[in-house]
């Protein structure tokens, strides 16, 4: 597994082979695919679902009405202050925030000011990564972990960065697979900073591998396969917010007969 770290292919494939090698030695060898990697089992896992950005009032009633109990809530518009008000409204709902690098450093404070008068567990990316030297202050000021996310690709970037931050997003398409995922969780969790697994919108056959390294996590935002038409395969489960496993796992997720099927008519 580890010589996949020098395979010169962009991240997505390196995962997508990663993703393979894994689930074969997990399926010849008929362990879990986590001890393959020398992981514990998964523990009772909890996603976030994301509210995507949108006029205002839409947000709102999506967020209100929504079943799931954590959300991940999109900012990065003029409008952000506007809908951060009204969140006061809503209870029974633990919010993390994803300003996807939107907020200018300034616009960053002022947004933290409010978001730290609720029950705000993270802000993901509040502002671009050249301005990751004002993160320090921002951190210092905020109730909620700083996330880094864009700009995490590997164990060096995390070295780079660790100084402005509480914690860091990690995804299997960006880090090229778990084996160097796994590199950076460890290495955060020994600085004693948060671990998030997070997710492209992607089926569960792609989430896999996160999911095999959920014991390393603080926070999980696993909502990917929520987010299509479709669960196509079987062996990760969803009952809304909860994600399980189940003994099918082993090789990895199974696609569905009907959608096998689907590729022969």
């Amino acid at each position: 597994m580890n010589d996949l770290t020098g395979l010169e292919i962009n991240p997505v494939s390196k995962a997508a082979v990663s993703g393979l090698i894994v689930n074969y030695l997990s399926k010849t060898k008929s362990i879990f695919p986590w001890k393959v990697i020398g992981l514990d089992a998964p523990p009772r896992m909890k996603t976030s679902f994301t509210v995507s950005l949108d006029d205002t009032d839409k947000m709102y009633d999506s967020i209100a009405s929504s079943p799931y109990p954590i959300i991940k809530i999109k900012l990065g518009s003029p409008d952000d202050e506007k809908l951060i008000l009204r969140l006061s409204e809503i209870s029974g709902k633990v919010f993390r925030i994803d300003a996807n690098g939107g907020w200018q450093p300034d616009m960053a404070e002022r947004m933290v000011y409010l978001l730290n008068r609720l029950d705000v567990q993270l802000i993901e990316q509040p502002t671009d990564l050249k301005y990751i030297r004002d993160w320090k202050y921002i951190k210092d000021h905020s109730k909620a972990s700083l996330i880094l996310d864009e700009g995490l690709s590997t164990l060096d970037d995390y070295r780079n960065y660790s100084d402005y931050i509480d914690g860091v997003n990690i995804k299997m398409a960006k880090s090229g697979g778990i084996t160097e995922a796994v590199r950076i969780a460890r290495q955060v969790r020994r600085d004693k900073l948060k671990v998030m697994l997070g997710c492209m919108v992607e089926s569960s056959v792609a989430l896999s591998q996160a999911v095999y390294m959920a014991s390393l996590a603080d926070y999980l935002d696993f909502d990917g396969p929520l987010l299509l038409k479709s669960m196509i395969a079987g062996g990760i489960d969803f009952n809304l917010e909860n994600v399980y496993v189940d003994e099918d796992i082993i090789g990895g997720p199974k696609i569905k007969k009907e959608f096998l099927d689907a590729r022969t008519r």
